[in-house]
């Protein structure tokens, strides 16, 4: 019998793109969301609602699954948490292995505080003696053109530090070539770009590709709490926001790995190659 899989958060951009590169294959897919009528059809494919605030429904939702594409949940104040009860109800679902999609760097001390949760949430999955693969994802290249504000301003405590930027495109291609197969089963790889870069290059090949000016501006962590305040965002949101930024520059996301093109048999994404689909 074929084996089946669940992909978590099947509305979105990764688990949308996983759905849709593996179906039609010989799996049999179960596509994952709070409301399953967002999620884009896939041939062959079947919907079932999950909550990841209601481990219940993951349970009910992960019943007969094989693998669960456990794609991390919306950053929230109780995250970490959430989703140590969703891997607890993947077990009690009777799911076999786990292919989580984590972040470079996890740790409980990662300087990037979203990635503290990955860390937390890598530990629960150790844990419940479940199979198990983790995909440790870089920052998207798909963001950062999102990263600048209306007048084309990247600001941010980013310093003169690199980043290994990577697609949202190649990271699905690489999950989807994991999830096809159990060769890869006890590993953690890290997805990254082909090359890293200064936030001040990446505002250069910006405004190169897309035709419009693009600039960086570091600010102080000081500064950077201040330019934020005006949002009116929890504390554990903006410290987010603001360490994504000093990640960089303490260079906790310049290392470039092979794992995108080991994993795929294709080249990873350079940055500009990418702008030049938005252009």
């Amino acid at each position: 019998m074929p084996e089946t899989i669940a992909i978590s958060g099947a509305s979105g951009h990764i688990g949308g793109r996983v759905a849709r590169l593996l179906g039609g294959g010989p799996q049999r897919l179960r596509l994952l969301g709070r409301d399953p009528a967002r999620i884009r059809p896939v041939p062959g494919a079947e919907t079932a609602a999950a909550d990841f605030t209601d481990a219940e429904s993951v349970r009910k939702a992960l019943d007969g699954v094989d693998t669960f594409f456990f794609v991390s949940a919306t950053e929230s104040a109780h995250r970490a948490s959430e989703q140590e009860a969703v891997t607890a109800a993947a077990k009690d679902a009777g799911v076999e292995r786990i292919v989580y999609l984590s972040f470079v760097g996890a740790a409980p001390d990662c300087t990037f505080t979203f990635g503290r949760d990955h860390w937390y949430t890598e530990q629960a999955i150790r844990g419940s003696g479940l199979a198990l693969m983790f995909l440790r994802d870089n920052q998207y290249q798909d963001l950062l053109p999102l990263f600048a504000g209306e007048h084309g301003v990247i600001r941010g405590p980013g310093g003169t530090g690199q980043v290994a930027a990577v697609t949202r495109a190649d990271v699905a291609a690489a999950a989807a070539a994991v999830l096809a197969t159990r060769d890869h089963d006890g590993r953690t790889f890290e997805l990254t770009g082909p090359r890293a870069f200064t936030l001040t290059e990446a505002a250069a090949t910006m405004t190169e590709v897309l035709g419009r000016p693009f600039s960086y501006v570091a600010e102080s962590v000081q500064d950077a709490y201040a330019s934020r305040a005006a949002y009116g965002a929890p504390r554990w949101e903006v410290d987010g926001w603001v360490t994504s930024y000093t990640a960089i520059a303490q260079g906790d996301l310049a290392h470039v790995t092979d794992d995108v093109p080991a994993l795929t048999g294709r080249p990873a994404t350079d940055f500009r190659d990418y702008l030049t689909t938005l252009s």
